[in-house]
């Protein structure tokens, strides 16, 4: 994959990608081969790779080239015509679809997946339990301090943490969490992606990040049953008290029956007017192949059927 390039030289590529199509030349890629440039949310990543990674390995005159970037720049991309696709967790609004429309552009968008949203705390902190209304007091600041949570906590600093201002996962916690109420002023924090927001995390044990749960993964468990050992992965409960029974962590099973609250679906956008590489793509992720690549990676796949199976230990 060439997933090297420098940013500006992306850029560069993309727009002139634009103006290609813009000046209605002829197109140069087919469901096979050629290059297109797509953008999508950050958060997505580590999937998207592995997505690009095969179908590159399946077609090898193919090369799709990722600009990870903000949910917001991501579809500003879409919208402004300079990128063929956009991945995202919102569908576009009906003024994005104008402009579209008005450039005589029909946008198509696949639900592809549903992810988990995680909450991560520092090694050193034990309060792993959390209720829903706890968490939108702690992002809307009016819980404070570990204290607060448990009056014997013996971590005094207190910091939230997010990857991108203008991320799919800041729009998430307003919209889902704290039902629009603002972010507080204080204490909160964006590290410019989701690695550094492990790192912070995992470096400072009063820190709590929001993250999307593929990026936490262990990635030695092919059973997708573990987290990363840098940090710990908070339970969460819709209850009015969080105990170990009604607390649950973004695992596939849970994120499957619903019983985890903090859940988003992700969709391809594209607006590619003939059957080329974006649409291949499109196709190729929501088919069977793309859909196991989705489940291995922590994700619930959106048309891939899952079995759960109950184990107990005798």
């Amino acid at each position: 994959m060439k997933k090297l390039f420098p940013l500006l030289l992306i850029v560069a590529v993309a727009f002139a990608f634009s103006c290609n199509r813009q000046g209605n030349k002829p197109h140069n890629d087919t469901p096979t081969s050629g290059v297109v440039i797509i953008s999508a949310d950050e958060t997505f990543a580590p999937v998207l790779d592995q997505e690009i990674n095969i179908f590159e390995y399946q077609y090898p005159e193919a090369s799709i080239i990722p600009i990870y970037t903000s949910e917001v720049e991501a579809l500003n991309l879409l919208v402004t015509d300079s990128v063929r696709m956009a991945v995202a967790t919102r569908d576009l609004t009906e003024e994005e679809k104008n402009i579209l429309w008005h450039k005589q552009l029909i946008p198509r968008s696949v639900h592809i997946a549903t992810d988990g949203m995680a909450l991560i705390i520092n090694k050193k902190n034990t309060d792993s339990l959390l209720t829903v209304q706890q968490l939108k007091d702690i992002f809307t600041g009016k819980i404070t301090s570990w204290k607060q949570i448990n009056p014997k906590s013996k971590i005094k600093d207190f910091s939230v943490v997010f990857d991108d201002k203008n991320s799919s996962t800041v729009r998430f916690t307003i919209d889902s969490i704290c039902g629009g109420e603002p972010l507080a002023t204080e204490n909160l924090y964006a590290q410019g992606g989701n690695e550094k927001v492990i790192d912070y995390v995992a470096e400072t044990p009063g820190a709590i990040g929001i993250i999307g749960a593929s990026w936490i993964g262990n990635k030695s468990d092919s059973t997708n049953l573990s987290f990363s050992e840098r940090v710990r992965v908070v339970g969460l409960s819709r209850e009015s008290f969080a105990n170990p029974a009604n607390s649950y962590k973004p695992y596939q099973a849970y994120i499957a029956q619903e019983l985890y609250p903090l859940t988003r679906k992700i969709y391809m956008i594209n607006t590619a007017s003939r059957m080329g590489l974006v649409r291949a793509f499109s196709a190729f992720t929501a088919s069977h192949k793309g859909q196991q690549i989705i489940l291995k990676s922590g994700m619930m796949p959106a048309t891939q059927y899952v079995r759960i199976v109950s184990i107990k230990d005798e």
